[in-house]
């Protein structure tokens, strides 16, 4: 593979733009209603105490990312596919029921997540919104070619903006909060370890890992090399484009993490606001505290990152499966070609909305699912870790001595964290 010479002429800017992909989509995925959920509910209890961790997630959820995109552009196959090749599939089983079970979850409660605050928006019952948002998501994905996907979530990455607005709305005190940014402060009692364990789980997520690997083939197969053989190997230029798509969707979810929870910290805990039951109680207590236009941007920017995030929740569980066990697969394929991938999308989907209609409290659902997360992604890291560092599957082009000693430091904080939380 070459780089051509329209690439070659681009300048600094257009290529920029045009590196922009699957990084920023799955960097973008992160903030979900999960996300949102664990990093308010990071603010309202513990304040600005934990402001720290998203200048420690940033280089750790890039390194990771952009070694499960390496694995997927050097393949040609998604991580699933590779793994096989260093497990046996009984281990990949579990893995991807595990994965499946965890989406559903979190979808059950980004569903519900978005059905609240367009209740608060229309006044129209959130059960409704629900069947909607669930059933018109996995519609879209069905009917929708990747190419068409990757465009509308790229657009969605913009919702996110929403909370960096709110917190500079709210108005914060800069000399305390860079403070609590740039000196790290230890957790206090197993609240403390369990969030921080939830930030880690919902960043470095386990649903993005696979997510990744397959939209690099996708990406590849919509570029016409549809044969692996075509796809096996990557240009120095594109592990370069790939390196500054990576980092500038993790920097932008880190980010917005970042305003999250100051914006919740600033106005919920300080009011002594520390516990949170839905997502609809996070929103309304803003209006009193911060204005209506604050409650608003909380409200819209849940639902639009709600659209983002669960086809990737979706469609990563479906690609898990169909590699494990050999299905075609492909947001590229019609539905009569992929039947298998596409009912995984829909069970997964239809799970989420069950779900929703036995009670589940929304915001503990999210948060629980992101500590659950944290619990069981370090496992998935050593496997991602053996296969990236393997010559032999990433055919001469292994992840870099730093990416590597970058994911190694994430597992081993992933497993201590955990541990702290049950030990403490």
């Amino acid at each position: 593979m070459s780089t051509t010479k329209s690439e070659k002429r681009l300048g600094p800017i257009r290529r920029f733009f045009s590196a922009l992909g699957p990084g920023l989509v799955t960097g973008a995925a992160d903030d979900d209603p999960s996300g949102v959920a664990t990093y308010s509910i990071a603010g309202a209890q513990l304040g600005t105490s934990l402001l720290w961790t998203a200048f420690l997630t940033w280089p750790l959820m890039a390194a990771v990312q952009m070694m499960c995109a390496r694995i997927g552009m050097v393949t040609g196959q998604g991580l699933a596919g590779a793994l096989r090749k260093r497990f046996p599939r009984w281990v990949l089983v579990i893995a991807a029921l595990l994965l499946l079970g965890a989406n559903t979850i979190n979808i059950a409660a980004d569903l519900a997540g978005m059905a609240d605050a367009a209740e608060m928006l229309t006044g129209w019952n959130s059960h409704l919104f629900v069947v909607l948002f669930g059933v018109g998501i996995a519609v879209a994905i069905i009917r929708f070619r990747y190419y068409q996907i990757a465009a509308i979530l790229k657009w969605l990455a913009l919702f996110l903006f929403a909370y960096v607005i709110t917190a500079f709305y709210v108005g914060p005190d800069w000399s305390t909060i860079l403070r609590d940014a740039f000196v790290p402060s230890i957790p206090q009692g197993k609240e403390g370890w369990s969030t921080l364990v939830a930030i880690l789980g919902t960043t470095i997520s386990p649903y993005l890992f696979f997510w990744q690997a397959s939209q690099e083939v996708e990406e590849e197969k919509a570029m016409g090399r549809r044969m692996l053989v075509q796809r096996v190997g990557a240009t120095s230029r594109e592990i370069a484009d790939r390196k500054l798509d990576v980092g500038t969707g993790t920097f932008f979810s880190n980010i917005v993490m970042f305003f999250i929870i100051l914006t919740t910290a600033l106005t919920l805990h300080r009011h002594g606001m520390t516990r949170l039951e839905t997502s609809r109680q996070v929103a309304e207590a803003l209006r009193p505290l911060a204005g209506r236009f604050a409650e608003l941007l909380y409200t819209v920017g849940l639902i639009g990152v709600g659209l983002l995030a669960i086809p990737t929740l979706s469609g990563s569980a479906a690609y898990a499966f169909a590699e494990t066990f050999g299905w075609r697969e492909g947001l590229d394929r019609k539905l009569g070609r992929a039947r298998y991938f596409y009912g995984v999308v829909v069970l997964s989907t239809a799970g989420g909305i069950l779900l929703d209609f036995l009670q589940i409290n929304p915001v503990q659902a999210l948060f629980w699912t992101a500590v659950i997360n944290g619990v069981l992604a370090p496992f998935l890291l050593v496997g991602i870790l053996l296969v990236a560092s393997s010559k032999t599957i990433m055919k001469g082009q292994p992840s870099g001595t730093l990416c590597r000693t970058t994911v190694t430091v994430a597992t081993l904080l992933m497993f201590v964290a955990a541990a702290a939380m049950f030990l403490l």
